[in-house]
């Protein structure tokens, strides 16, 4: 068929987060606990039909949250609107799923293998493959770390031939499974960092919350009660890699309120810019920054230094 349509949602603010889950784990309450908006909640299943957003603030920085509705299973194959929750879900910095800490834990394998199926990996990194096309010359392999996990020349290039890729140059850096090959040569994954929200603790006992702390990148709330909202923030912030930075005019006094918000392990002072404006490189002279990435106060830099959170910068253009 056609394209359907699809919810769309203006992305505002500097990091957009999305709530998945199965219908009625709480997503809503959530969503009204962290960001103040209303969204329709109700105690029996399929309440929520489109995508909700909410503001919040949190040290500056203004984050999007977005309620998709409830997922349900078969929704890679267009159950429900199942199809529409997920490709909203690629959009996002960091997907959070909410899962009722009283149901059982099979509810999360299934939302990982609806969202599998659809070419997103949680908590993944980019396979460290690079495939380039030539005219001429047949596949050719080349493996700078040993392959351990049943991925040989021969399955290589049989999947590389599935993908209609029948002149190209191999450099496989990683040790790579079969599977993340296939990823490779696809191209369409996303990879986003995923957070497992364990909503309603207050329905359970101290000896199941300890089962549930074997989990990683885990976060036990209850957002009826407000239960420990703010390790939910902090969790939020640090999956992110968020970083603030403070502008400052010259001549005047830095603006705390608005921080620059970048999201990298290491950003530099050019990734900054382009954050700003794409016009700022080209007349980019020089930067003075304060804080914790430079020995002197301020120190002048080119645009390859690299940025710690919450220090302040002037850039110098050319006249």
């Amino acid at each position: 068929g056609g394209g359907g349509e699809g919810f769309d949602v203006k992305k505002v603010g500097d990091t957009r987060v999305g709530l998945v889950g199965f219908p009625s784990v709480g997503k809503s309450t959530l969503l009204t606990t962290l960001t103040g908006t209303k969204s329709e909640a109700a105690a029996y299943e399929f309440t929520t039909l489109t995508a909700i957003p909410g503001t919040m603030k949190y040290r500056g920085a203004r984050i999007q949250v977005l309620d998709l509705p409830g997922i349900i299973e078969g929704a890679a194959q267009g159950k429900g609107r199942g199809r529409q929750v997920i490709s909203a879900a690629r959009t996002c910095d960091l997907i959070m799923i909410v899962l009722d800490a009283a149901k059982p834990v099979t509810h999360k394998f299934l939302i990982e293998r609806e969202l599998h199926n659809f070419g997103i990996r949680l908590n993944e990194t980019p396979p460290l493959v690079s495939i380039k096309r030539k005219d001429k010359g047949g596949v050719g392999i080349q493996e700078l770390v040993p392959q351990t996990k049943g991925l040989t020349k021969e399955i290589a290039t049989r999947i590389l031939k599935e993908y209609r890729m029948n002149t190209v140059d191999v450099q496989l850096r990683e040790d790579c499974t079969i599977d993340r090959f296939i990823d490779a040569c696809d191209g369409k994954r996303t990879y986003i960092p995923a957070l497992y929200v364990m909503n309603k603790i207050d329905q359970l006992t101290i000896e199941e919350l300890d089962i549930i702390d074997q989990m990683e990148n885990y976060v036990p709330i209850s957002s009826r009660d407000g239960w420990n909202v703010d390790e939910l923030m902090e969790a939020i912030w640090h999956k992110c890699h968020m970083l603030r930075i403070y502008t400052k005019p010259r001549g005047q006094i830095p603006d705390y309120d608005e921080p620059v918000v970048l999201h990298a392990q290491n950003p530099t002072v050019e990734q900054f810019c382009n954050r700003i404006h794409k016009g700022i490189l080209p007349l980019f002279k020089y930067a003075w920054v304060w804080g914790s990435s430079v020995r002197h106060q301020p120190q002048k830099v080119g645009k390859d230094h690299v940025l710690n959170d919450e220090d302040i910068i002037q850039v110098c253009k050319r006249v």
